[in-house]
């Protein structure tokens, strides 16, 4: 095996893959982005980057990434593979003055948020840098931390480098993350590119459908009832476009609802509550459902107390699920997780959008005699700090669980190179984190996807809507670098400009 030979990269740490170093090389020349599939070794060619502007002793170099859990993965990993020893690692779980003393490192580890925050406060400076690396940098939308630290750059010089497993499917957002990165370049590579091709690992994907149970089915006709009857007020107050049930044609009208139809507002918020609810409802069960009704109640706002004590569809849909949890009902999706498990060798990954979803899994597949454990965010109560997220990942390694049941926070860059099977509980309407997920498994070996969809329901609409995405998002960066390529001879061709 041949490995990188680079000044400050340790000798045979790190296998040497032409695709790598090339892509590495552009990333050095000029603001980039990176797009390569996962487990494809990103963070390698941001190795190979950070030697290069190590050696040329201009400046810091700033490893941001959006998790506590990714960002110590990388921490773990660039201690393993550089010469030299002032790495040092950055969360908000440090003290101001620990803080100051690490950010005179040669190489920071750092989540953005902290790392906006000490920019802010005066800690650290621009000038302290010669090179930011970006990861999963499609974040870099709206007013994420990443957005804020790019801007602080402007016109230093200093080299930003964005990494990603996909491009958004979507043109303005793409266009939004190249300008806030000043990028004039996207390096890409595709499972299909000759030169990687030799290290792809199969993922098979299989889509499991369940059926609801007739109990639910009711409920769900209920819930239907009740939103029909809100888009037929909606309508009748001039928002004749409301011609299908659309949680997105609603959020679209809110704006205009509070401006200027402010007697549209109860039926409107009642509307996205009872979208909200169907969805919990037919995707991921009875407690959840409940769950959601109860943070509802305890939030208030316009009409709320109405559509859950008043409402007869809404109350009665209420009163079904108390009585079928009473009985022990949640979803059929819980027997159908048995059953994949208990038939399939290997670790399981399995993703749930909701913490409620977790906990309900995660007390399902331990009663069941199944050694699994769950991981979430820090928010909340009952959220797990920094370091319990890095033993949970740790023990899962180990072999000490089997399974693994995750919110988002799992979705981009968990390296468990282990996990043969990968289960999506719930479907999400999502191009990004559609492959985030899905890079989770296959990362060594073959893996195989599972997405389990309940028939007649929000699974089976955010199905057709990812597969669409994934296609879109697929031909993005191919897209952004044909533009930047016809307009190469315009005076100003990075971000947004290169679209004008």
């Amino acid at each position: 095996m041949r490995y990188v030979e680079r000044r400050y990269v340790r000798k045979d740490a790190v296998e040497y893959r032409e695709y790598q170093a090339n892509m590495a090389q552009e990333a050095v020349g000029e603001n980039s982005i990176v797009v390569l599939p996962t487990g494809l070794g990103k963070t390698a060619i941001a190795l190979h980057v950070m030697a290069e502007y190590l050696a040329r002793g201009t400046g810091a170099v700033l490893f941001l990434a959006p998790t506590r859990v990714l960002t110590g993965q990388h921490h773990t990993f660039l201690k393993s593979a550089l010469t030299i020893e002032d790495i040092s690692l950055i969360t908000g779980e440090d003290t101001l003055p620990r803080r100051k003393k690490r950010w005179m490192a040669s190489v920071i580890c750092a989540t953005p948020e902290i790392a906006r925050n000490d920019f802010d406060r005066g800690l650290i400076h621009p000038a302290q840098f010669a090179l930011v690396i970006f990861d999963e940098v499609h974040r870099m939308v709206g007013d994420y931390a990443y957005s804020g630290i790019a801007q602080k750059f402007v016109g230093r010089d200093v080299r930003l480098v964005g990494m990603t497993a996909t491009l958004p499917s979507e043109v303005a957002k793409a266009t939004e993350i190249l300008t806030r990165l000043h990028a004039s370049r996207v390096a890409e590579r595709t499972e299909d590119s000759p030169d990687v091709r030799p290290y792809i690992q199969e993922t098979d994907v299989e889509w499991m459908m369940v059926d609801l149970p007739p109990a639910m089915i009711r409920m769900q006709r209920d819930l239907k009832q009740a939103l029909s009857g809100r888009y037929e007020v909606l309508r009748g107050h001039g928002f004749t476009n409301l011609t299908a049930p659309s949680l997105s044609a609603l959020l679209k009208i809110r704006p205009l609802v509070m401006n200027r139809y402010r007697r549209s507002a109860v039926t409107l918020f009642s509307a996205i509550r009872i979208h909200y609810a169907l969805n919990m409802l037919e995707a991921h069960g009875i407690t959840p459902f409940l769950n959601f009704c109860e943070r509802t109640r305890k939030k208030g706002g316009p009409g709320t107390a109405a559509l859950l004590d008043s409402d007869p569809l809404f109350s009665r849909t209420i009163r079904a699920a108390q009585s079928e949890q009473a009985r022990g009902l949640e979803h059929p999706k819980i027997l159908k997780l048995r059953e994949i498990i208990e038939s399939i060798p290997g670790k399981v990954l399995i993703f749930a959008s909701y913490r409620d979803s977790v906990d309900i899994i995660h007390k399902s597949l331990n009663q069941m005699g199944i050694p699994s454990a769950i991981l979430i965010g820090k928010s909340g109560e009952t959220g797990l700090k920094q370091k319990k997220q890095i033993e949970t990942v740790q023990k899962f390694r180990e072999g000490l669980y089997r399974v693994l049941v995750a919110t988002r926070v799992g979705e981009e860059g968990l390296d468990i190179a282990e996990v043969t099977h990968v289960i999506f509980y719930d479907n999400v309407p999502s191009s990004i984190r559609y492959v985030q997920r899905k890079g989770r498994t296959g990362r060594r070996d073959a893996g195989k996807l599972i997405v389990l969809i309940a028939k007649n329901t929000v699974d089976e609409t955010y199905y057709w809507i990812s597969k669409r995405k994934v296609k879109a998002a697929s031909t993005m960066a191919r897209k952004i670098t044909g533009i930047l390529k016809d307009n190469q001879n315009m005076p100003v061709q990075t971000g947004i400009d290169a679209f004008n």
